[in-house]
């Protein structure tokens, strides 16, 4: 008898080898594999007759096998094998390609069950490699899980029959009132009906509660995490410096900077540490935001960290929050992986000693050796970029710090709430005023010569331009990687005009050279990689090219677009795409159309899903097994109040009827946000 933690390979018909590939699945044990949904169904309840069905469509057919299986090698490692079956009016020619088993099993005169695309003539209807079943074995609605070459669809579902056909009713992790409450089927009957579903009915009930229970679990963690960071501290803000620090700024900030920096001052005025998220669309000013938080607890007597991803974003932000703060004897480092030895021990010695008031860094700042005398806020600037652990290091320099995290990557306020379910959230949705709205145009390689002429223009006002090429793999021979792309150009459209060149694999001292030299002018024409996609700041810079546009994704063509338009004057965006594919032409005409980073942010989730809109799962949220953050926003409201109502009745889900949902929440946290 297996249990749900059994080793996969206990199952029978599994073994050892087979086990193996299963674990490429990521499947381990009885529970993985129970949980290891289907990733789509076919309906083979609707039987049909060749004659009702359209040419073209997928169809399901009760047939009989008529004449016997012949094979005929085609090639090496080509074998085909033909038959014909008839369904009583229509003969279908039936061809099955390298699949010898199926082949053999075939035997004439017995009924079967006929399953694909359908391809009828005057006379008669062919059929290429059907999936087919003996029609006693007709299940009705098949399962299809994502597979492997070696372990295809039919075969998991196999040994998850195999397995739930072993197993005792599954352990329910919801008390009885609360599923009746919210009309949620039983778990046992929920991961039965997932698999081998017997109707549409039974199989949208069980995709209700499985949707429902994990977004519920995830809303639980989340908001047991959060009250867990409710820490009391001794760090609080005991006079509120905020209006000295407007009369510093040379502009008006705007209202939604106000009520942020507000947010934050009375977040660190409370007992217990702040945790907040700054949510903010390319150039709404975020920076600023981070500075008057800066100015009021430095202030009040404590030391401030700003931690960014690149020393090129960290250096630019010592120069922003320099000339705002400087003047007021604030004392500001930057500490980065190439601030030499020397100075390295003099900022740490500073730091330690309490002279400095406020260090900006890189991933530098979280080194072992990095101490502070008396650190009372900590600031991470594109939280997205940074794996969850680095924020806790950084605040672990401190005892109980208010912590406050940036980013310019506009997400929805709904995922918002589950991705950094651990922080409040301000959102900055108003840019400065006097920011002219970028023009964006679409165009393919045809228009070249016509964009470096727009360009050649731009430099003649004494303006500058960006060209960003994609990063280019081994082997794509049809994309010119940044490197030749800029010799390309200064050797023939733009001789005799200063390009600078900037890619990922240079050194941070030759990348920090280049900027400072595009910074001051000197470089007319930036050709780079991605690597100016966060944060680079340059008023001067009027007109983007993008190249291959098609193979960024919409925020991230946002970010990039966000580089220019910092100034007062008008600025362009040119994106430049041959592709034909309707997706990207479609995405590129959102990129025209929308300049708003939120409603970009939306089609791209749309577009691409959660995952590869963080990338890496650098966000730190558990992997959901079949809730989808953008479909079940509705399920997730809910949860949400059902989890605020679990919370309040049982806090610590020590009551017996919660005791299998507080594990169960245990399970998801325990590999994402523990921390």
């Amino acid at each position: 008898m297996i249990s749900l933690s059994s080793d996969i390979k206990y199952i029978k018909g599994v073994g050892e080898k087979r086990a193996e590939l299963f674990r490429k699945l990521g499947i381990l044990d009885v529970r993985q594999l129970v949980h290891f949904y289907p990733r789509k169904y076919q309906d083979w309840s609707q039987e049909m007759t060749a004659a009702q069905c359209e040419s073209g469509e997928n169809a399901c057919i009760k047939a009989t096998l008529m004449t016997p299986v012949k094979e005929h090698m085609i090639r090496k490692g080509m074998t085909v094998f033909k038959c014909n079956f008839t369904d009583g009016e229509t003969v279908i020619h039936v061809t099955l390609f390298n699949n010898k088993y199926l082949a053999k099993s075939l035997r004439q005169y017995n009924d079967y069950i006929l399953y694909g695309k359908i391809e009828k003539t005057l006379t008669s209807a062919n059929m290429s490699s059907p999936k087919i079943e003996e029609a006693e074995k007709n299940i009705g609605i098949h399962p299809i899980y994502s597979a492997t070459e070696k372990l295809n669809s039919k075969a998991i579902g196999k040994v998850v029959k195999t397995a739930l056909d072993s197993l005792p009713p599954f352990d329910e992790t919801l008390d009885t009132d609360f599923r009746l409450k919210y009309g949620l089927a039983s778990l046992d009957f929920a991961i039965r009906q997932i698999h081998f579903p017997e109707s549409f009915e039974n199989l949208e009930k069980a995709r209700y509660r499985l949707i429902f229970e994990e977004l519920l679990i995830l809303q639980l963690g989340l908001l047991k995490l959060k009250s867990k960071k409710k820490n009391e501290t001794a760090i609080h803000i005991n006079k509120n410096y905020t209006k000295e620090f407007y009369s510093l700024l040379p502009f008006a900030p705007t209202n939604a900077q106000k009520r942020a920096i507000s947010e934050c001052i009375e977040d660190m005025s409370k007992e217990y540490a702040m945790n907040r998220l700054v949510q903010g669309d390319v150039g709404s000013g975020k920076t600023a935001v981070g500075a008057g938080v800066i100015y009021t607890a430095v202030k009040n007597g404590f030391q401030c960290a700003l931690m960014a991803p690149t020393e090129i974003l960290a250096a630019q932000h010592m120069d922003t929050i320099s000339q705002m703060l400087s003047p007021t004897g604030i004392k500001i480092d930057l500490l980065t992986g190439s601030t030499n030895a020397k100075q390295k021990h003099e900022i740490k010695s500073r730091l330690i000693n309490g002279e400095t008031d406020l260090v900006i860094g890189t991933h530098a700042l979280i080194q072992n050796d990095v101490e502070f005398r008396n650190l009372g806020v900590v600031i991470t600037d594109e939280q997205h970029r940074f794996g969850v652990n680095q924020r806790a290091n950084l605040a672990m320099k401190g005892n109980e710090v208010h912590t406050l995290v940036m980013s310019a990557t506009p997400i929805p306020r709904t995922l918002a709430l589950m991705i950094y379910g651990d922080l409040d959230i301000s959102v900055l949705d108003e840019l400065p005023a006097g920011r002219r709205k970028i023009r964006t145009d679409v165009v393919d390689t045809r228009y070249h010569k016509r964009i470096y002429e727009f360009v050649k223009k731009a430099i003649a006002r004494g303006e500058q331009a960006y060209i960003v090429c994609p990063l280019v793999e081994e082997g794509e021979t049809d994309l010119l990687p940044a490197t030749q792309y800029a010799e390309k150009l200064a050797q023939n459209e733009f001789k005799g005009y200063n390009i600078g060149l900037l890619h990922g694999k240079m050194k941070a001292k030759d990348k920090d050279n280049v900027m400072t030299a595009f910074s001051d002018g000197s470089i007319k024409i930036l050709v780079s990689t991605t690597v100016i996609e966060v944060g680079v700041d340059v008023p001067n810079a009027t007109v983007m090219v993008i190249e291959n546009a098609e193979r960024f994704g919409l925020s991230q063509l946002h970010q990039l677009r966000g580089r220019v338009g910092r100034g007062s004057v008008q600025s362009y965006c040119i994106l430049v795409s041959d592709s034909k594919s309707e997706t990207a032409q479609n995405r590129l005409a959102i990129m025209k159309e929308y300049s708003d980073g939120f409603k970009i942010a939306d089609e791209d989730l749309k577009q691409r899903g959660p995952g590869d809109f963080f990338g890496n799962r650098q966000h730190g949220l558990p992997d959901l097994k079949i809730a989808d953050m953008l479909e079940d926003t509705e399920t997730l409201t809910l949860c949400r109040k059902a989890a605020d109502e679990i919370l309040a009745e049982d806090y610590n889900l020590d009551l017996p009827k919660n005791k299998n949902l507080a594990q169960a929440i245990s399970d998801m946290f325990r590999n994402s946000v523990s921390n």
